[in-house]
């Protein structure tokens, strides 16, 4: 059964499937730790690290199809209303920066300030 399948044809997989084919591999090396028991083979102790390493390569294309469906479905809610796992990274210092908004804002005493005296043009005689 160990033989390798690559993550792309996993995808075309239903989720049902992915699960069985799950549980194949984890019978699998379940019976190849009990031969690793009672007789150490050379080639086991190989096939229990592609079995597991198959077993990893299911379980990734599982999360990564879930995660994709779920940022699909809080696609067009409010920042605040996605969770936090599903929220763009970025970087810690990019994300508490001031929006654009809050960097324009002025307040009314400004704004009044800017509107009864504002920048004068001097024209430079030559």
């Amino acid at each position: 059964m160990a033989e390798k399948i690559k993550a792309h044809e996993l995808r075309d997989k239903k989720k049902g499937e992915l699960q069985s084919h799950i549980n194949e591999l984890k019978t699998e090396l379940s019976s190849l730790r009990v031969a690793q028991v009672k007789a150490p083979n050379p080639s086991k102790l190989a096939k229990i690290r592609t079995v597991r390493r198959a077993i990893a390569r299911a379980l990734t294309v599982v999360n990564q199809t879930q995660k994709t469906s779920l940022r699909r479905f809080y696609q067009d809610k409010a920042a605040n209303q996605v969770p936090l796992d599903l929220r763009v990274k970025k970087t810690r210092a990019i994300r508490r920066q001031l929006t654009k908004k809050q960097q324009n804002a002025v307040t009314l005493r400004t704004q009044k300030i800017n509107k009864h005296f504002p920048q004068r043009v001097f024209a430079v005689k030559a």
